[in-house]
């Protein structure tokens, strides 16, 4: 049996008359639980409670849920928690808003950190009106053309979104509409030798410039990447490297060339998704693996993934070097005859503005 105390994170009602909290606490306090916070949120005829507990070896969730509907309560939602929701509501909230004004590629994180959101992901905004719940839209700005317009779309499953936190989010992006901060933009990146890079999104017309890109990379390179021989890439991959189903990709380019290409692709598991990069010989060394590294990992923590997992070959150290470069931790195990390169996705960004830029505006020196 599993000793390790659990923490969790409870939603509740209860009835508004006098010691109904303090019963709660009492009877999760005679199974061993201990409150490490609570908080108050006010919804329409009254408050939910937000308790996060650290519970007694062995207890499971449906004992806590158990325990409040014991002193006549109803627990609407309940998720592992961690050391991040110890932290001070209004001081995450001023954090998280210095974080998206110090940096327009980050307003994804700062939403997922103002609203307690499982993930805020940007899509193409939605003409559906009747959005659940459990999940908000926010505009993320007014394009001259509406099939261009792109929204802000938090997400959270165990519990739905309150006014209050609703009010937040708003809150956050009409702040940052006042500073003129928009949608996060192509991003510049200059490398070691002074040589002038964008990283953006990949994107469907980018099909040619990946082509060429495969093209100029060595048979090693490409080994490393594929784990295969391929020398050209059949037009019909192109499109799931620009479009992964369920993913994302970015791309690092020079001129009218594309130099460098990063995929995350999500995994069975909720918080873990893999990473993949692939970097035109010449380019290797100069920083740009690891401002595409630090990209797609700052991407990954906006939309819920505290892990990014590379496989790579045996002898092969790459993937290990550029995450210590982009001050993301890393373990390494075998797997099926590859490493297995696990990297938490938080990391220099996840100190708060102030201790480092963003790894896509350093300015790159490996």
């Amino acid at each position: 049996m599993d000793t390790t105390p659990k923490t969790w994170r409870l939603r509740v009602e209860l009835d508004d008359s006098p010691g109904a909290l303090a019963r709660v606490t009492v009877r999760l306090a005679d199974q061993d639980c201990n409150v490490l916070a609570l908080s108050v949120i006010p919804v329409p005829g009254g408050v939910l409670d937000e308790l996060v507990v650290q519970a007694a070896p062995g207890l499971l969730p449906a004992d806590l849920v158990a325990a409040v509907r014991a002193e006549g309560g109803r627990c609407v939602g309940i998720t592992a928690a961690d050391l991040h929701d110890l932290v001070d509501a209004p001081t995450a909230a001023l954090r998280a808003a210095a974080l998206a004004l110090h940096d327009p590629n980050a307003i994804a994180e700062a939403l997922r950190i103002v609203m307690a959101a499982d993930s805020v992901v940007l899509t193409p905004t939605s003409r559906d009106t009747t959005a659940p719940d459990r999940e908000v839209d926010f505009p993320a700005s007014s394009p001259a053309t509406p099939e261009a317009a792109q929204s802000y779309t938090a997400r959270r499953g165990w519990s739905s979104f309150t006014q209050v936190e609703r009010a937040r989010g708003q809150a956050l992006m009409d702040l940052l509409a006042a500073r003129g901060v928009a949608a996060p933009q192509p991003t510049a990146l200059l490398t070691d030798d002074g040589m002038a890079l964008v990283l953006r999104p990949g994107r469907a017309g980018d099909e040619d410039a990946v082509a060429d890109l495969h093209s100029r990379c060595s048979m090693g390179t490409l080994f490393h990447r594929y784990h295969a021989g391929v020398r050209t890439v059949p037009r019909r991959w192109l499109h799931r490297l620009l479009s992964p189903p369920r993913g994302s990709t970015a791309v690092a380019q020079c001129a009218d060339r594309v130099v460098a290409l990063g995929q995350l692709i999500p995994m069975s598991t909720p918080d873990s998704a893999e990473v993949s990069l692939l970097v035109e010989d010449e380019w290797q060394g100069r920083g740009v693996g690891t401002a595409l590294l630090g990209a797609l990992a700052g991407a990954a923590r906006a939309a819920g993934r505290r892990e990014l997992v590379g496989w790579c070959l045996p002898a092969e150290t790459g993937l290990v070097r550029t995450a210590a470069r982009a001050g993301l931790p890393t373990s390494v195990r075998r797997e099926d005859g590859l490493l297995r390169v696990s990297i938490a996705t938080g990391g220099a960004r996840a100190t708060g503005p102030g201790r480092a830029e963003s790894a896509s505006r350093q300015v790159a020196s490996g």
